[in-house]
Parts: C-alpha cells; structure tokens; sequence
C-alpha cells in the first residue's frame, strides 16, 4: 500500500520520471473534481504534482467571461483576430506553467482542459513526448443528465463567469457552451498514448492500474465529512488497556450526538436537502472508548429520529490508534531519561521515526490507505469518531498537507471538525461544543495526559496546523 512517502534526493519518486496527465472531455462532465481527487491522492503517496486548469488561469489573466469576445466560446465559424490571440494567450501560458512546474522538481501534472480534438491532443502530446515527458489521456465521459446538471448548478454558474446572472438564465447559456462543444468533440480514439476512460465520475472506467483503482472509488455527490475525538476513558494512558468511557465520557457521546444531528441538520436545510433522503453513516475504530461513542447514535429518541431518521455504525479495526511501542503510558520526561537516543530520533523527524516496538506515523499511514479508499467511496455524510492519531492522517489526506506536518495537526477533544469536499478542493472548519473532562485540565488548555503523548504529539507542542475554530454559539444548550 502507498502513503506519504520518504523524499529522494532527486524528489522525484517509483522511478516514473516526469508525467502529464492530459485531461479530455466535454465541459460540465466532472474533469475539474477528477482532477483535483487525483492531486490530492498523488500528493498523499509523495508525488509532487500539481493541477493546471484552463479555466482558472484564463479567468485570472482575463477575468470573467464579461470581458471576453463574444465569439471566445464557440467554436463555429472563423474567429476574430482578438479571440484567436487571446485562447493563444492563454493555451501558452498554462503549457509555461506545466514547464515551470516539470522545471522546479515536479514529477506530476494534471492539465485540466477541454482537449476536445484529436488534433488539439495531439500537438500538445508531441510537444512534451518530444521532451522526454510521458503523455496520458485521461477521457471523462458523461451521459447522465442528473451529474451534468449538478456539476451545472453547482460548481460552473457560481464561477465568475456568471457573477450577478440569474441562475437559470446562466444554466441555460452553459448548455449553450456544450452543444458547441458537442459539434466538434472527438472522443479519445488514438493508441499514440496511454489512456483512461471514465464513465460517468467513476460507474465505469477503461484500462487498470493503481491510479484507475483509485478513480474508480471517487464520486462527485455532495457530501459532508465530520470528524470527532472519542471521549475520555477511564484509563487515559494506556494503549494496551483498551479501556471503556469513564462517566464524563458517556456524557461527552450524548453531547457529541445532540451537536452533531443539529449542526448536521441544519447544513442540510440550508442547501434545501431532504433529511429523509441522507443516511449518516459512523465510523469508529474497534477501540471500546471509540465505538462506545457510537451508542448514542444507536440508541435515538423520537426527537433524534426527526433529525437522523437512518443511521448506520461501522467498525474499523485499521482506525485503531497509533501503538506507541514501549513507550506506552511514558511521560516526555520518562522518555528523554530512559531512551536518550530513541528520543532525539524522534524529535528530529516525528513523522518517520518509530519508537521500539511501537508504529511510526508512516506506518499508521500505510494501514489507513485502504480506509481512505473507503472514505472517497462513501456517497453518504459521515461521522469519524476516533483517535487523535488517525484523524490527523485523515486530515492531511483531506486538506493536502505534506506528511511532515502530520504529527503536529493538533486535533483538540470537544471540537467538531466539518469537511465538505468540493471540485475545487475542500472546505474545512472547527466547532468547539465540549468543556468537561478530558477536553480541559483546571479550567484551562485543550487537555491532554502526559503519559499519552506519543498519540497526543500535536498537542504536547500546540500544534503547528489546526482548522479554524468557530464557537458554536447556536448549539443545543447543556
């Protein structure tokens, strides 16, 4: 299995050498969302690679489509000189910026284009073979009505392209755009270069290899993911313990359930969802202080159900935390005493090292990959109850941070973390709805043991990353 990986001294990794990924396809059918699901898991796996979009950089070097010819966007009849010297423009500059990228130790790049003719494709695949880059054509094909609209609706109309539009009237002219489009559109027919196909954002796809196995798990559908620590145990320190939820711990599941099924319903209302129509869906490790922060979500009132009327808790036996080896219920102190060495390694690359006996974090990453497989494929919102460890690694995967900053993501016991995927990336935020036990110690800080600090490492050093926390001022009262 991949996972972050360790650098080479070229920075370029699997011997591979340098790669274009050459998107293709008709606009509105999900290249934007392949593309950036695919940087964000080569990034994971330590390749460098970067998306290079069409339409971002002619929008920031033009602006929106108000400023443009009105012949830019069609592709019937003879352009005038001004929009043949702009999509020149712009068609140079993006193939610079691939260069500058290749040029500065990138290994990867995503070219998110139309690139709807063989003749289009063609050139620009000759250009970087010439070089010594390997071409693929990555095809997106879509004949759903319902993803098209939606990916319309969502993503295409909010651009500037359409800024003070009405929404209609802007679905209606981008129809336009594809029917143009559609007249002239040549599909990926030609054996020059490796290709992958995919049908509609994932139901079915062409040719395998470990980046097919990953598109093939990836889906466009509007989702939203929460994470949430477990709550506190009755034994704290110990990783071999696996002990059950103390008293405070129980009251921090209620809590967590009433926060989570009204910040959820809400978030649901305000996008005009039908709750009816989403099944939440919970993932814990197999740890007792995990799973049993699920029972209140199996356990609902008549109230719960009208804001969570389906439900579904799932064990994840490779969610489990990090081991901390012999270090296990050790403080800092006890550490630098008793492994001198051992603890020198450790702060000079927490990441990499691992303790005697114990996982690194690129050993927890390895273990994780397969559930992370999992998550792009959930279609459903979902719930991460966890260990602090695990959600770090999620996190990084999710955001895109480089693997060093992962032991340091501090992930705080009482805070929400919402992330909803988009096209363009995701959007995260923090809301903070528990001040018991195991969140603060005398009425300050966020909390943590001492003798737990190979799994708590983020906190112990105040982490260098953590999502933007907003006090939940509308939450269920105590």
């Amino acid at each position: 299995m991949v996972a972050p990986l360790y650098t080479t001294a070229s920075g370029l990794l699997f011997h591979a050498g340098k790669i274009l990924v050459v998107t293709v396809g008709l606009p509105a059918r999900g290249k934007t969302h392949i593309s950036r699901a695919l940087e964000r898991y080569l990034r994971w796996t330590g390749v460098k690679t970067q998306v290079v979009s069409l339409g971002d950089y002619r929008r920031k070097i033009l602006g929106g489509a108000q400023k443009l010819p009105p012949d830019y966007f069609t592709l019937v009849g003879e352009k005038s000189p001004e929009t043949v010297a702009l999509r020149k423009r712009i068609s140079d500059g993006c193939e610079q910026l691939i260069w500058d990228f290749f040029n500065s130790g990138g290994q990867v790049v995503i070219y998110d284009a139309n690139n709807g003719t063989r003749e289009r494709r063609q050139a620009l695949a000759e250009k970087f073979d010439k070089e010594g880059i390997h071409v693929i054509m990555l095809e997106s094909l879509c004949d759903n009505e319902e993803i098209i609209l939606s990916n319309i609706r969502s993503v295409k109309i909010s651009s500037p392209d359409y800024r003070g539009w009405d929404p209609e009237k802007a679905v209606q002219d981008y129809y336009g755009r594809i029917r143009d489009h559609e007249a002239h559109y040549e599909p990926v027919e030609e054996t020059d270069w490796p290709y992958i196909r995919i049908v509609n954002v994932g139901e079915k796809i062409m040719v395998n290899s470990r980046i097919v196995f990953f598109l093939m798990n990836i889906h466009n559908r509007f989702r939203t993911i929460y994470f949430a620590r477990s709550g506190q145990s009755l034994i704290e320190h110990s990783y071999k313990a696996d002990s059950d939820l103390s008293p405070p711990g129980w009251e921090y599941a209620e809590r967590l359930k009433e926060f989570v099924l009204d910040r959820r319903a809400k978030a649901l209302q305000q996008r005009g969802v039908d709750i009816e129509d989403r099944r939440l869906v919970v993932w814990t490790s197999a740890r007792r202080r995990s799973h049993h922060s699920a029972w209140p979500f199996l356990n609902l009132t008549e109230n719960d159900k009208v804001k969570l009327p389906r439900v579904k808790v799932v064990e994840k036996p490779q969610m489990s935390e990090i081991n901390p080896g012999v270090w296990d219920g050790l403080s800092p102190d006890q550490v630098r005493k008793f492994y001198p060495d051992e603890w020198e390694r450790f702060v000079r690359d927490p990441y990499a090292y691992r303790a005697p006996r114990a996982e690194s974090y690129h050993d927890l990453c390895v273990r994780l990959e397969p559930t992370l497989i999992e998550l792009e494929r959930e279609q459903e919102d979902l719930l991460i109850i966890g260990h602090a460890s695990v959600i770090r690694c999620m996190l990084a995967y999710l955001i895109g941070l480089p693997a060093s900053e992962i032991p340091a993501i501090e992930v705080a016991r009482g805070d929400l973390i919402e992330v909803v995927p988009t096209s363009y990336g995701v959007h995260s935020q923090a809301y903070h709805f528990w001040d018991g036990p195991g969140r603060s110690q005398n009425g300050g800080g966020v909390g943590k043991d001492e003798h737990n600090f190979y799994e708590n490492y983020a906190e112990d050093t105040q982490g260098k990353r953590r999502p933007q926390t907003a006090e939940a001022v509308d939450a269920i009262p105590s």
